[in-house]
């Protein structure tokens, strides 16, 4: 009789929300078949029917907050579609600024606080010091200017919406608020710093990378499709923007409205984990993989429109002819890419002269029964698609989280891991990190992904005092 062996990380550390791994062994210690479980649900697609829909931008923003501005964007831009109105030219510059703020936040806490233990002080490194206050502590210099990019980032969130997190700023037909001559010249003033504190990451991203080639070549490199929006021109657009698909050369497979996305988008289920696995339709589940993100984004893209971004791009570039295309560790290396990207960016918004206008909103009633919200938040593409009656009541909520889209290459990425790392049954802490790095390099937002339409699989089990197993209920 064969005997597997099961081992369970949970939960998993340093990423948003709630999840665990399952790793199974054979009788000889070998990886088998590993799982990425989502184990907290967030049922935000159904109670939010029956709300006005002017109420979603704030409604669904409470979703998560590490990632507020994106789904008020997103739910923002769905709004305005449902009123059938394009906002004034203030308005816009305005979103996407704020868009820009949480970019340059997010990027900045996920690599200074949740990646850097792992790459500046080792895998293998004691777990009481790989955190945060083991990074100040090695790399002070490093950790402070992190933690006051971060607030850069934050900053401009608060400039335009009154608080960092959770602002109320964006919603339907514009925004609430113009933004002060004194805050845009506040702003303009911390790009010095901003972008030392961005080429910093970048120089011990590289260094790393460098020392640590062959791991980076040989941790959860495989071959997927990637998914972005791009504009006219192929460039990343992160605001607004056509949704581009293409394999793992970079080869195009497909490029299309984000309002069409459901031709070309379908979502699975499986009874193990409340978050759903979205697939590229034309090649079916689980073959129609797909990536987005960082990583997706830059291989999606042909350029990016910025001048110093787009020179890091053709090193990354470079790098990946050495067949490091796939390469899931390049996903630390493309955020920072994105990082600068977005600094260039919201200096130039900040220096554009319409920045501070007042003609900021458009107020009508609805004019569709329906409306799509497509952006690119920091993890990924988000979609926010809504349907309304006449007075305006939502019917029906559909949300594709960035995360959601990443979690068939996550699942995948934690087995190519675990099978590298974990061999005739010897386990150490440094290799289970490694499996937990697998899925940080997505910089998940597992709050944000759990949002079920009607009955998702479902088993319960029942176990007594003893651990034994008493009853099992289970809905297909």
């Amino acid at each position: 009789m064969t005997t597997v062996q099961k081992i369970t990380i949970d939960p998993i550390s340093r990423l948003e929300g709630h999840g665990k791994v399952t790793i199974f062994l054979d009788g000889n210690g070998e990886v088998t078949d590993t799982r990425f479980h989502v184990t907290q649900f967030r049922g935000y697609e159904r109670f939010c029917q029956g709300r006005p829909f002017e109420e979603m931008p704030i409604i669904t923003q409470r979703i998560c907050g590490i990632c507020p501005v994106s789904h008020q964007l997103a739910s923002a831009k769905a709004c305005d579609a449902i009123l059938g109105v394009q906002i004034p030219e203030t308005a816009y510059l305005l979103r996407k600024l704020l868009h820009k703020g949480q970019y340059i936040q997010s990027h900045a806490l996920h690599f200074f606080h949740l990646a850097s233990p792992d790459l500046l002080l080792g895998w293998d490194a004691d777990p009481a010091v790989r955190n945060v206050v083991g990074v100040i502590g090695k790399f002070p210099d490093a950790a402070v200017k992190g933690i006051k990019l971060r607030k850069y980032g934050q900053e401009i969130i608060k400039a335009l919406g009154g608080k960092k997190v959770h602002p109320a700023f964006s919603v339907p037909g514009g925004v609430t608020n113009a933004l002060y001559e004194s805050d845009r010249d506040r702003l303009l003033a911390g790009f010095d710093e901003a972008y030392g504190t961005c080429q910093l990451a970048i120089d011990l991203l590289k260094e790393w990378q460098e020392k640590n080639l062959d791991e980076v070549k040989r941790f959860a490199n495989f071959e997927s499709n990637y998914a972005g929006l791009v504009d006219k021109d192929g460039c990343i657009a992160l605001y607004d923007g056509n949704w581009r698909i293409v394999d793992s050369n970079r080869k195009m497979l497909v490029e299309f409205d984000p309002a069409n996305y459901l031709d070309y988008i379908g979502e699975k289920v499986e009874p193990w984990s409340y978050m759903k696995f979205p697939y590229y339709k034309p090649q079916g589940y689980p073959k129609g993989c797909y990536r987005v993100g960082p990583l997706a984004r830059v291989n999606a893209a042909t350029k990016i429109a910025t001048p110093k971004a787009n020179k890091e791009l053709e090193n990354f570039r470079k790098l990946t002819e050495k067949g490091l295309l796939g390469c899931t560790l390049l996903y630390h290396y493309a955020r920072q890419i994105e990082l600068l990207y977005c600094l260039e960016r919201a200096e130039e918004l900040l220096k554009n002269p319409g920045i501070c206008g007042t003609d900021i909103r458009i107020t009508t009633g609805p004019a569709n029964n329906e409306g799509i919200g497509v952006i690119e938040a920091p993890r990924g593409i988000l979609v926010h698609h809504y349907g309304v009656d006449k007075y305006g009541k939502i019917t029906k909520a559909n949300l594709i989280v960035a995360t959601g889209h990443n979690n068939i290459a996550m699942n995948r990425s934690v087995e190519l891991v675990a099978k590298e790392y974990i061999h005739k049954g010897k386990v150490e802490e440094g290799m289970l990190n490694r499996v937990e790095g697998a899925i940080r390099c997505y910089d998940p937002c597992l709050s944000c992904a759990t949002h079920a339409v009607g009955k998702m699989p479902l088993k319960i089990q029942i176990y007594n005092f003893n651990g034994e197993l008493i009853d099992e209920v289970q809905r297909d």
